[in-house]
């Protein structure tokens, strides 16, 4: 059994091939039972857990391992640590070892760019990002990889973290366009062609009646049912797309507390990913609002795995 490591993960992907793995991927039949997700602690004021999550395809087995101690920070430890084990389809031999951290932080900004393709306008040059945490270079990198945007404005609470980001992206994308504020205002908001949001944030980022029409949202950051990175406004503006109605309709409070108010209900949900993928479907016009919520799932780990497994062999 092979053990491939963060640093190898991080080698070998790349936007292109990963997303490209993944519209495949989702397009075909899989096993995705219900994640499950243990708080370690019933307390209220602490959210320490441990999720499994299992996924199979036509060609591997998988099963991805994560501990997420949001307080680690405080002791010098990452937030979260993942690993996720590969099995042969065909005999169920182990293959791979391989570092989730790393295919985590790699698919999760695929997921978005690639609804982002079926989704964002044709034409976006305005993308404005929400975060300044570890996904912020890779949600960036990626939406940059499917549309060709000229300039890109950065919203970050945290000034040192945003001016860290910003010198990054700044020297990896030299004719590109880059700013930086500290929260969201009406003009940003309504100049954005994409909106993406990334955040720990567990009220809305921004009003939802500064959108304009034609403008494509993308919310990854919140796990939560109680908290949410959009309004109401938002969401019932939106035609919505989720990654899997199944995790998003049991965790994200970006639909439940909609739901909850009786301003939207689960039917409204045009697709999830592996229908847009099978169907092609996606925005219907140049002026319509769209939106893309995903928590994640364990099939994005499993492609994303095997597509590491499979390049670190060549």
């Amino acid at each position: 059994m092979q053990i491939i490591t963060r640093q190898e993960v991080a080698d070998n992907l790349n936007y292109p091939s990963l997303i490209q793995a993944l519209k495949q991927g989702f397009a075909q039949p899989a096993g995705t039972p219900t994640r499950q997700v243990f708080e370690l602690d019933n307390s209220h004021n602490n959210h320490d857990a441990f999720a499994v999550l299992p996924a199979w395809n036509a060609d591997v087995i998988g099963v991805k391992a994560f501990t997420y101690f949001p307080d680690n920070n405080q002791y010098d430890k990452a937030s979260l640590y993942s690993k996720i084990m590969l099995f042969s389809r065909q005999f169920g031999e182990p293959l791979a070892l391989v570092d989730g951290t790393e295919v985590t932080l790699w698919r999760t900004s695929a997921v978005s760019a690639l609804a982002a393709e079926y989704l964002a306008p044709k034409h976006a040059e305005h993308l404005v990002f929400f975060g300044s945490g570890n996904l912020a270079s890779y949600m960036i990198n990626a939406h940059l990889s499917v549309r060709n945007y000229s300039k890109v404005s950065i919203i970050a609470r945290n000034p040192e973290k945003g001016h860290l980001l910003l010198d990054l992206l700044s020297s990896q994308h030299p004719g590109m366009e880059f700013s930086l504020y500290q929260e969201a205002t009406a003009s940003v908001i309504a100049s954005a062609d994409v909106i993406s949001c990334a955040t720990g944030s567990h009220t809305p980022l921004f009003n939802g009646e500064w959108l304009s029409d034609g403008t494509h949202i993308d919310c990854i950051g919140n796990h939560h049912k109680d908290c949410r990175e959009i309004d109401t406004t938002t969401v019932t503006k939106s035609r919505v797309f989720v990654d899997s109605r199944a995790n998003v309709l049991n965790e994200a409070g970006e639909l439940l507390l909609p739901i909850s108010e009786g301003k939207f209900s689960p039917d409204k949900v045009v697709a999830e990913l592996s229908e847009m993928t099978k169907n092609n479907l996606g925005r219907s016009n140049e002026n319509e609002i769209t939106l893309f919520k995903s928590v994640g799932t364990a099939l994005s780990d499993l492609i994303g795995a095997k597509l590491v497994y499979d390049l670190v062999q060549k």
